[in-house]
């Protein structure tokens, strides 16, 4: 890690100046900016972790300790912070659907985890050249359409029959948000709409009672109120989050168990994971007019255990937030002082049961309206990666085995070995994205549609990699 310079006088940036990541502002600045960093990961940072069915208050501490741990592996070059990641909840989602407990949820992103960090290390000594032959843009994009898509039965069933008149309620005003509000308030729209929601469904309980609908703690129709906070008046201010007991519907801190079939499921997050990575430090690398290149393992590597650290307790799956890039570029402050104050600031808040209990009861018909959006943002962030890197669907090469695959994974076909080990879903359509694309790669003619670009079908008759792939944009997922 390095020691921050101070910039300047720790007050002022003159104009066309940035703080860079070895610099910093005053303490107090850069404490300040940190807690902005913090609200601006927040909506999404533990709106999944209840998603996933994991502990909220967990997360949003493991997300500042993994974020400290981050800045060490890369040697405070990247400044990033670790929020949890969206690429992991549609495997989740078919564990949870086949009976796994949140041990095995765990079990299994812990071991995606291990994997990262593994291809990280393959990249640090290979390059990332390596990346973009075995993943490039259109199986990356399909990857990561496909484990957007194929959630929307978890919308539809779960979430949604809650209450669908506050869930589309939510989703409106979300996505009004997003388009209407500038700048910082833009970039918490997640956050913000979620306390409206909230604020919303209490005051429907005041004024309406109660609601007679789906309720997935009973799995059946019963009359409840929309907000419960029996669980907050009895938690204490201050504390570590709570240990697990399913048996009386608590989860927290926990220990990882593990089964293949599971692990199975959750592996095609993976490449959602390194496409995010691969484009926070392309983006990060342009705004900072910095070669990040050699630091691509490092970083690989630091998310990678990082995850494996905070699953490895019982919390959630990490990844570098897109939002926190946003704010820098409005402050122009890239420094990772502020990053490390976020961390801090992110620990201190997971250390506070009662903080944990009111994200926890956050209402079914709020996650509804918000995950309808946030699940289709996903998706289209595929068709994002295949636009920025002009993949050319009028090649068969690429049209043909991505078709099957997305089909495969948001349909949720099912292919069975035995009475004990199947494949279906995101799984089994990852897989065949893979496989078809570089069976159809090698035995496709080699002619000028498609050879010089693998995974675009255009012709460059001189790639500035040398190795046929354009590796400078690959997409962002958060």
């Amino acid at each position: 890690m390095p020691i921050w310079t101070l910039h300047g006088d720790g007050k002022t940036i003159a104009p066309g100046e940035v703080v860079t990541p070895s610099e910093r502002l005053s303490w107090g600045r850069t404490i300040g900016l940190g807690g902005q960093h913090v609200v601006s990961m927040f909506g999404a940072t533990f709106v999944f972790p209840i998603i996933m069915g994991l502990n909220p208050q967990l997360a949003v501490m493991m997300s500042g300790f993994c974020t400290l741990f981050f800045l060490l592996v890369v040697k405070g070059r990247i400044p990033s912070y670790l929020g949890t990641s969206a690429a992991f909840v549609g495997g989740i989602a078919a564990i949870r659907a086949q009976g796994g407990t949140s041990a095995q949820v765990t079990g299994a992103i812990l071991v995606s985890g291990l994997v990262l960090a593994g291809i990280g290390v393959l990249i640090h000594f290979l390059g990332g050249g390596v990346v973009f032959k075995i993943l490039p843009p259109v199986v990356t994009g399909a990857v990561v359409m496909l484990i957007g898509f194929n959630l929307a039965p978890v919308v539809a069933g779960t979430y949604w029959p809650q209450d669908q008149w506050v869930a589309l309620t939510v989703m409106v005003v979300l996505v009004v948000a997003s388009v209407a509000l500038r700048g910082f308030l833009g970039r918490v729209a997640i956050f913000l709409t979620l306390l409206f929601g909230y604020v919303l469904s209490w005051v429907l309980d005041v004024t309406t009672g109660m609601i007679t609908s789906y309720d997935p703690v009973a799995d059946a129709v019963t009359e409840h109120f929309r907000v419960n906070w029996d669980g907050v008046s009895s938690a204490s201010w201050i504390g570590l989050p709570s240990f697990s007991d399913e048996a009386n519907g608590i989860v927290g801190i926990h220990a990882p168990s593990f089964s293949l079939t599971f692990i199975v499921l959750v592996l095609p997050g993976v490449i959602a994971l390194i496409a995010e990575n691969a484009g926070h430090v392309k983006a990060v690398a342009e705004i900072t007019k910095t070669d990040l290149d050699p630091m691509m393992g490092r970083a690989l590597i630091g998310d990678g255990l990082a995850t494996t650290i905070a699953t490895s307790v019982g919390g959630s799956p990490t990844t570098t937030y897109a939002e926190n890039i946003g704010v820098m570029a409005a402050t122009k402050v890239y420094s990772t002082a502020a990053y490390a104050a976020a961390g801090v600031i992110a620990m201190l808040l997971g250390f506070s049961p009662k903080f944990g209990a009111v994200i926890s009861a956050t209402p079914g018909g709020v996650l509804g309206g918000i995950t309808v959006v946030l699940y289709g943002i996903i998706g289209l962030l595929g068709a994002k990666i295949w636009k920025e890197n002009g993949v050319d669907f009028g090649n068969p090469l690429n049209l043909m085995p991505i078709a099957a695959g997305l089909i495969i994974a948001i349909g949720d076909v099912e292919l069975t070995f035995s009475d004990s080990f199947s494949l279906s879903g995101i799984a089994l359509g990852t897989i065949v994205v893979i496989g078809m694309y570089h069976l159809c790669r090698v035995i496709a003619p080699k002619d000028a549609d498609d050879a010089d670009d693998p995974g675009t079908g255009r012709h460059h008759p001189k790639p500035a990699t040398g190795d046929g792939t354009v590796p400078d944009r690959v997409g962002q997922l958060t």
